[in-house]
């Protein structure tokens, strides 16, 4: 039962190519992912909401991302949820990811 602890999937579009760096000589991927739904407010208007994730993916999940993570590109990811901090300019300033475990294109890329 631990596996269904921390653990989420999302299916939606790469909003950029995705962003490598080398961290500790280990490669980093950082890519952001728009997910979609649509509904219909009570007017019967159809209302588009999209929610921007962070993700990073590490080692081989990087090494995939930099071959195949094209903005447009549609991808489902299953990962866990990471809370972390850092300090610009002297403030504190903390950021959720989800650090990417398992990842697969599912789709076409879109095209603008």
């Amino acid at each position: 039962m631990n596996s269904l602890r921390n653990k989420v999937t999302l299916i939606g579009h790469m909003g950029k190519d995705a962003e490598l760096k080398m961290l500790n000589n280990k490669k980093m991927a950082k890519i952001s992912l728009a997910t979609s739904e649509s509904y219909k407010n009570s007017q019967g208007e159809w209302v588009d909401n999209t929610t921007w994730h962070n993700l990073v993916a590490w080692g081989p999940k990087a090494i995939f991302f930099e071959k195949n993570g094209q903005k447009g590109q549609e991808i489902m990811v299953e990962g866990k949820i990471v809370n972390r901090s850092y300090e610009s300019n002297g403030e504190k300033r903390y950021i959720t990811e989800v650090e990417v475990q398992e990842v697969m294109l599912i789709g076409k890329k879109l095209t603008a």
